[in-house]
């Protein structure tokens, strides 16, 4: 009896309260497209893996381009920050040689009472590097930043639509920066908009105009995929880095961002931890749920997000090709972590817990790691780690303290050396 055999056996035995819903999803997981039970990690690497990557490309993401081949990389002001505990750097990408090429602005904390090279949390941000720290030597944003009043960001600095002073350090309660630096990581941050502006009128202002061949097409370079490259392009300057463990990089995504950072990690194998608070549907939810958020929502407020050929879906969930434990499971074996919150039933949190238990059958089968402790959704306040990860919190769709407890933990758990 093969491994895989005895975990599919061993998970009927299991409370059915998650297995149930996502029985559809684990019977296509591991058939690969000419009917084919996959059993082995070779055959899963070899060819479904590759399979299901192709459909998310194809009919959700969207194509993504390869790293620009004059891509230029400058550091552009460095000093000691936080009274000694950190340096900072700042690096500029440019993505062409044209004088008018979309770049991004990449803001690095390294500790500098580590020895060894550092293991380094990367993610995006939403209203520029300068929002996230007080620290007054952090560049202000160049691009396009939005005016209009959330409850996460005070944005009443941005003068028509560009960044202030008075902007600075006010979406800082979402990045405990001097926390991560105690614990001994590394913080690398950049921009949305430096990549893709997150509003569809502005196409011109982002990288996607750089590939116009990848734009008219049913698969086309969409935002979230631009987005998710845009981590990888940060990764190659960290790479360069030699204070940097380049083998120990998480990455971060909050909401939209965290469906970039897992879109980033199914197609970069540099993430070694993927870490996804509260992404929902696009990023962790199962959509043949029909729960929270559907596609025609998402397609309709965003139509930038997606490809074109995700639009043949509205209204119709329960007809996807596949669902976002293949997402997951594509990250395999690399670490996950998702989180949710209690007033978040948009992002239905429960659905993103049951797609890390739908995604078992190649971690566990076939890779024999332990994936999720936790058979049932965890209670409010609790938390289930193994090489997957799930913490549940009172409260609604944000970036708290809580959160980067159970994050920091489990990156401890992943990236620490013994």
């Amino acid at each position: 009896m093969t491994n895989l055999t005895s975990f599919c056996i061993a998970i009927v035995l299991f409370d059915s309260y998650w297995l149930t819903p996502c029985l559809a999803e684990n019977s296509e997981l591991l058939v690969t497209a000419s009917g084919q039970r996959v059993e082995s990690v070779n055959r899963w690497e070899a060819e479904r893996r590759s399979e299901i990557l192709r459909l998310f490309r194809e009919q959700m993401y969207g194509q993504m381009p390869a790293a620009p081949e004059k891509m230029a990389v400058r550091l552009i002001e460095s000093g000691p920050a936080y009274v000694g505990k950190a340096i900072r750097k700042q690096y500029q990408l440019r993505f062409d040689e044209t004088e008018n090429s979309p770049s991004l602005d990449l803001l690095i904390y390294l500790p500098v009472r580590v020895s060894e090279c550092v293991p380094v949390i990367l993610g995006m941000n939403f209203w520029g590097n300068h929002a996230v720290t007080d620290d007054p030597n952090v560049v202000l944003a160049h691009s396009f930043v939005e005016s209009s009043r959330n409850p996460w960001c005070d944005l009443s600095g941005v003068t028509d639509n560009r960044a202030t002073d008075a902007c600075r350090g006010k979406n800082a309660g979402q990045w405990p920066i001097e926390r991560m630096l105690d614990r001994g990581y590394g913080i690398a941050t950049f921009y949305r908009n430096d990549v893709d502006c997150d509003d569809p009128k502005r196409f011109d202002d982002g990288v996607r105009r750089l590939y116009p061949d990848l734009q008219n097409c049913g698969d086309n370079f969409s935002t979230i995929g631009a987005w998710a490259w845009g981590i990888s392009r940060a990764i190659d300057c960290l790479e360069q880095d030699t204070a940097i463990d380049a083998q120990r990089i998480a990455v971060f995504g909050w909401s939209r961002l965290g469906k970039a950072a897992l879109w980033a990690a199914a197609n970069d194998d540099r993430i070694a931890v993927t870490l996804s608070n509260e992404a929902g549907a696009g990023g962790a939810k199962l959509f043949r749920r029909n729960v929270g958020e559907d596609i025609k929502r998402l397609n309709s407020h965003f139509p930038h997000w997606f490809c074109n050929n995700f639009d043949k879906y509205n209204g119709g969930d329960e007809t996807l090709p596949f669902d976002m434990h293949m997402m997951v499971a594509l990250i395999a074996p690399r670490a996950v972590c998702i989180g949710g919150a209690e007033e978040d039933q948009h992002a239905d949190p429960e659905g993103e817990f049951l797609a890390l238990k739908a995604a078992e059958p190649v971690y566990v089968g076939l890779y024999g790691l332990t994936a999720i402790p936790a058979m049932k959704m965890p209670a409010t306040g609790e938390r289930s780690f193994g090489c997957l990860g799930f913490h549940f919190r009172a409260g609604r769709h944000d970036v708290l303290q809580s959160d980067w407890n159970a994050y920091l933990d489990f990156v401890d758990l992943h990236l620490k050396q013994n």
